[in-house]
């Protein structure tokens, strides 16, 4: 059946020649188990391969039936291969991204048979191997012996003559190897198997024929046998050709395991074809597309004005104005002038002073001229002035438990002690900046909402507010609104926001379900909302004590707050092209009137603001300045110090003796902490430690570390540790304190071992004479003397504001024009006022759209020559990840060419992947496309009356696929004729 004469097998290196094989000649039975036995590099598996027709002999003959294989060429190899060998390799060599099925199959994929015969005889054999409940799993959700099983049945689907095993229970446990070796035997009866092997006693047992070789020679063989059958000539061989179609099931296969490296490659070759579509679509109108946009665009923002105002940012305006006024200067050629900006560049950057703008002056200008018939007509200019101020919105809502709660998310992160660790701290200093009331644009002439804000919302559900404690609930253009607003309406609990932080601190998936609450249900909803002067209450001595760290007292502060309640749903009407309330709920100018208001008529800003205090702050009760010493010497501090400990009762003593003891001091701490903080060099280990010490996982504690540097992430880790050790430190100092009251039994008020502890006190104080020892316990115990603040920081704490001083104002012009002309107006307010209350202010839009005109005729010119270059540099693009998958496929390209596919089918795999990444960018290209013109038909139809003006025809769309599959087909040429000329046998060694 099978004879091999004198077969010699050189390989060529350079100048290098080696004889794997040397005239080997050995005969082969229709049905025998032959096990070829040898040590590594004798020639066992090259003569395998040049049994299976992988590799070519150098000389020598393969006989295969009586005909010789000297003639033989790719197809008659690829045929042979396919039809008369089955593989068994010691690595499986399955292809990962094929079903066990699809693995099995594939030899009779390449033979052209039917899919409903294919699925027949490929049942067969996997119940033959006992696989017939596996056929939909991948190769990498089996066992080894059942990997070695499907590969079994893959070599048996075609029922080949020969089935060759190549060290099929190398990686296998003795178990599995058995089982496997009992398979191959009962193969033998019916066919021919020959297998290499390192395992003689596995041979021994199951083999009918050894053989063994040592260097490219049979030294032995048990059964020896000679053919005498004459030689024939080769019949008629059936053509083994792979379909388009099953070139394409395996290219989307392999595709689809890398889904995400395919759309964004096909998303990158789709950009030039974006970029000629959208070129053939709005070749009519991007020019008014763009001045529509301007428009509209410099309307919807104000001209804003601050109170402070950056130096450095309005050298942005300055040197603008300066280039205008400079344009017409006559100027010589081949001569170099000076702008004379570099001492207002150096003032701006090294003064290090913000500009502060007089809004009061401003304001009574403002509401001067904004008068019906004043005469600058800045009324007819704008559709209203919007005045900010510094007020704070401490809000809160009863929830589930009946009880007021804040309305900020971040009040309730970390409120369980679960959670109370350094994530929760981050997480809920990130929360804080979310922006949940905000205020909404007033009307002009005292009309409470301009009118913008009613043409930019629909009201959904109830009315419009009419008075200070009314506010408006606003969704977003989907009708929703975001589950953190749902937390302030009081829709969600505090567990279920921890719980939902614990989720993904621990790395575990939600199925996030969408929350849905009727109309009804949030119409009239309640919100206490506490002015920053209630949190003080009056103590009976006339100071004011803080209540927020007083859980009942701040209940009661909560109960008797302003009440304000939800009397109205918006949402952004459709045909808007901005909207104005930048928070979920919505509230008037009446309400922040209001808020100051009540703010400037309490009894502790009243109290704050009377002359005598004016150097005393009343919610500290301590002056906010020494008239005496400011700062004392540590001499001058230990002998205070020294003072104070002396008059001091036994109580307070024994106090101040156990937070001394419990107290490391900073070398104490180093001395610990530093050779521990040397194991964590990389930010990796202390990524580690962190995760670990606060219970998150890995992935998730990167993600919420990832906004600190190296050195932050350190210090934040040596943060933690210190807490550690301090702990450690005062639970020595308590078990000491106890120590010494231990002495004491009998006492059953405490008061001898109180005594005790402050005699031992005495004792410390007595024996410290070091000056620097004793200046540092005056800092951490001598009791205040200043308050630390200022009289205008803590009016404003306590919401103090004046009303006729803004913070900042919004200036709302009607059109482009409008604006210009406003602004025009106060650079003549700035020349008709002194100098230290002109304003500054940058309007970065403005500038930013002021070279737009400009860019957008270059951008025109080159668009066309951009879209052509980029269309060359994706199909680079597409043929370099071609071949990059062609590397990623080497072993499965050898495991094609070992079940018979040729070089053709091969390069018709990677065609097919090149046609599928073609394919998507193409449709990807023009359904981006086609998405990207209905908005754009939108504002143009709104901006311009102009319908379908961004338009793709069909067959410019067809075309434009087209040229994609063309392009990409192209780019993979090469790859794919790399992929094709691959040696088999090399490629199955890859990895």
């Amino acid at each position: 059946m099978l004879q091999l004469k004198n077969i010699v097998k050189t390989y060529v290196t350079g100048d290098l020649s080696q004889d794997a094989l040397q005239g080997v000649s050995i005969c082969f039975r229709k049905n025998e188990f032959v096990s070829i036995l040898g040590p590594s590099g004798s020639g066992k598996t090259t003569m395998l391969n040049i049994i299976g027709g992988l590799d070519r002999y150098t000389s020598g003959d393969l006989i295969i039936n009586g005909v010789s294989t000297k003639d033989y060429k790719d197809g008659d190899w690829d045929c042979y291969r396919n039809d008369s060998i089955g593989f068994v390799f010691q690595s499986y060599n399955l292809i990962l991204h094929q079903s066990v099925l699809s693995n099995v199959e594939l030899a009779l994929t390449l033979a052209g048979v039917s899919r409903k015969e294919r699925r027949q005889r490929a049942m067969a054999v996997l119940t033959q191997v006992g696989l017939r409940d596996h056929i939909h799993k991948r190769p990498n959700q089996l066992s080894g012996g059942q990997m070695q099983r499907v590969a079994i049945a893959r070599a048996l689907i075609n029922d080949p003559d020969i089935l060759l095993a190549d060290e099929p229970t190398g990686a296998l446990d003795s178990e599995t190897s058995l089982q496997i070796m009992g398979l191959l035997k009962e193969i033998a009866r019916e066919k021919l198997v020959i297998m290499v092997t390192h395992n003689p006693e596995l041979a021994e047992a199951y083999s009918t024929r050894i053989v063994r070789v040592l260097d490219g020679k049979i030294l032995e063989d048990t059964d020896p046998w000679e053919d005498t059958q004459e030689l024939r000539k080769p019949g008629k061989r059936q053509k083994i050709a792979m379909s388009f179609g099953t070139a394409l099931s395996l290219s989307f296969n392999n595709l689809r395991t890398k889904l995400g490296r395919t759309l964004l490659t096909a998303f990158a070759g789709s950009i030039g074809i974006i970029g000629i579509a959208l070129i053939l679509s709005l070749s009519n109108g991007i020019q008014n597309y763009i001045n529509g946009i301007q428009r509209d665009t410099l309307t919807s923002y104000p001209i804003t004005i601050q109170q402070s105002e950056s130096s450095l940012a309005g050298m942005l305006t300055a040197q603008q104005d300066y280039y205008e006024e400079q344009a017409n200067f006559q100027r010589e050629e081949n001569t170099v002038y000076s702008n004379n900006q570099m001492y207002a560049i150096f003032n701006a950057a090294f003064t290090g002073q913000d500009v502060t703008n007089n809004l009061k002056a401003l304001k009574v200008f403002l509401d001067k001229e904004a008068q019906p018939g004043s005469e600058s007509g800045l009324g007819e200019w704008i559709t209203t002035i919007q005045y900010r101020y510094d007020v704070t919105l401490n809000t809160y809502v009863v929830g589930e438990d009946g009880r007021y709660r804040p309305t900020e998310l971040s009040a309730s992160l970390g409120s369980e002690s679960e959670n109370a660790n350094p994530m929760a701290q981050m997480m809920s200093s990130r929360m804080s900046g979310m922006g949940l009331w905000a205020e909404m644009l007033p009307g002009s002439g005292g009309e409470l909402i301009s009118q913008m804000v009613y043409d930019q919302y629909d009201l959904r559900a109830g009315r419009w507010p009419k008075a200070a404690d009314e506010v408006v609930l606003v969704l977003d253009s989907n009708g929703e609104i975001t589950d953190v607003a749902f937390y302030a309406l009081g829709l969600m609990t505090e567990e279920e926001v921890n719980s939902l932080l614990s989720a993904v601190a621990s790395g575990k998936e939600l199925d996030m379900q969408k929350r849905s609450v009727t109309f009804e249900e949030i119409l009239d909803t309640r919100f206490r909302l506490v002015k920053n002067c209630d949190y003080y209450t009056p103590n009976a001595d006339g100071s004011w004590k803080d209540v927020r760290s007083d859980e009942a007292s701040l209940a009661l502060v909560v109960e008797s707050a302003m009440e304000l309640r939800i009397v109205g749903i918006l949402q952004p009407n459709p045909e808007a092209t901005s909207a104005s309330i930048g928070g979920a709920l919505g509230y008037t100018a009446a309400l922040t009137e209001e808020i100051i208001r009540l703010s400037n008529e309490s009894q502790i800003v009243r109290q704050q603001r009377l002359p005598e205090n004016e150097n005393y702050d009343v919610t500290k009760g301590l002056p906010f300045v020494l008239t005496q010493e400011l700062n004392p010497d540590d001499a001058s501090k230990a002998a205070q110090i020294l003072e104070y400990f002396q008059g001091l009762d036994p109580m307070t003593k024994a106090e101040i003796y156990e937070a001394i003891l419990s107290t490391p001091t900073r070398e104490y701490l180093d001395s610990v902490l530093d050779p521990v903080m040397a194991r964590y060099e990389t930010r990796e280990s202390m990524e580690n430690m962190i995760a670990q010490s606060v219970g998150f996982d890995l992935e998730a504690a990167k993600s919420y570390l990832s906004a600190y540097s190296d050195e932050e992430l350190f210090q934040l880790l040596r943060q933690q540790m210190e807490e550690l050790v301090a702990q450690k430190y005062a639970e020595q100092a308590q078990a000491q304190i106890l120590q010494i009251k231990a002495a004491y039994p009998g006492d059953l008020f405490g008061t001898q071992g109180m005594m005790a502890v402050a005699a031992a006190f005495d004792q410390l104080v007595e024996q410290t004479t070091d000056a620097v020892t004793l200046a540092a316990w005056y800092d951490a115990y001598m009791p205040a003397k200043v308050s630390g603040s200022t009289l205008a920081d803590t009016l404003k704490a306590l919401g103090a504001v004046d009303y006729d001083t803004p913070s900042t104002v919004n200036i709302y012009a009607k059109t482009f024009e409008d604006k210009e002309a406003v602004a025009d107006l106060i650079a003549a307010y700035n020349e008709s006022v002194a100098e230290e209350d002109r304003i500054t202010y940058t309007d970065y839009v403005a500038l930013l759209m002021s070279g737009v005109t400009t860019m957008i005729d270059a951008v025109s010119y080159g668009l066309i020559a951009f879209v052509s270059i980029s269309l060359v540099v994706s199909s680079i693009m597409i043929g370099i990840i071609t071949y990059i998958s062609v590397l990623e496929r080497t072993k499965e390209i050898g495991i094609l060419r070992s079940v018979g596919a040729s070089k053709r089918d091969i390069s018709r795999v990677f065609n097919a992947e090149t046609t599928i990444v073609g394919l998507c960018a193409g449709l990807m290209g023009v359904g981006v496309t086609a998405a990207l013109n209905v908005p754009i038909c939108i504002l143009l139809k709104n901006l311009t009356d102009i319908s379908n003006i961004a338009s793709l025809p069909l067959n410019a769309a067809g075309i434009l696929v087209v040229i994609s599959v063309g392009l990409t087909l192209i780019a993979g040429l090469i790859p794919a004729r790399v992929a094709a000329n691959k040696d088999p046998v090399v490629a199955l060694r890859s990895e």
